[in-house]
């Protein structure tokens, strides 16, 4: 199930490591491969957010809506966190110490989106842009749109079979479904 603080935390950490403010569509990118990655490696993403294909690659759709201030943010939630977009950048908020935990994010999540910033860290956001053109298969242009990528479509690009990607994409609806079901007790 989608969690914005969990992607807020996702966000923060490549904030962090990028001295503590990025471009947008960088951090967009970053967001992308590290869910990406997270699907190749564990069989489900971390943000588990909606991905749709935008002119400038594929886009995780509810988090670039929190980027654009589209919709309000809960507590502890982006806004909270991350300053509102100015100037195609985006950077974190002051915060007290005790309230800078990543807690949202397990060893396996922080190992991946370490994974992810020490291969694509030092690209910048054009090099990112070309390199979901040219290297993920399931976004395809929408010619000045916006189009959804199922989770399906991704797992067939990560190079499973059509009857492995189904499966696969079924056990990640069938752990969003658990979780919204223990979110709304």
């Amino acid at each position: 199930m989608y969690s914005e603080r969990k992607a807020t935390q996702v966000a923060v950490w490549f904030l962090r490591q990028g001295n503590g403010r990025l471009s947008h569509l960088k951090l967009i990118k970053l967001m992308y491969l590290a869910d990406r990655h997270s699907m190749l490696e564990t069989g489900f993403p971390i943000t588990f957010d909606r991905v749709v294909s935008m002119p400038h690659g594929p886009v995780l759709s509810m988090t670039l809506n929190y980027i654009n201030g589209d919709i309000e943010s809960g507590p502890d939630g982006w806004e909270a966190w991350i300053s509102d977009r100015e100037d195609h950048e985006v950077a974190l908020r002051e915060r007290p110490a005790e309230a800078q935990s990543l807690d949202e994010l397990s060893p396996a999540d922080i190992d991946i989106l370490a994974n992810v910033w020490a291969r694509f860290g030092r690209m910048n956001k054009w090099q990112l842009r070309d390199y979901t053109h040219d290297h993920c298969p399931e976004w395809v242009d929408p010619q000045g749109s916006m189009t959804p990528i199922s989770t399906e479509q991704i797992f067939i690009a990560l190079g499973y079979s059509a009857n492995d990607a189904k499966r696969a994409a079924r056990r990640v609806d069938e752990q969003d479904n658990i979780e919204r079901v223990f979110a709304a007790l």
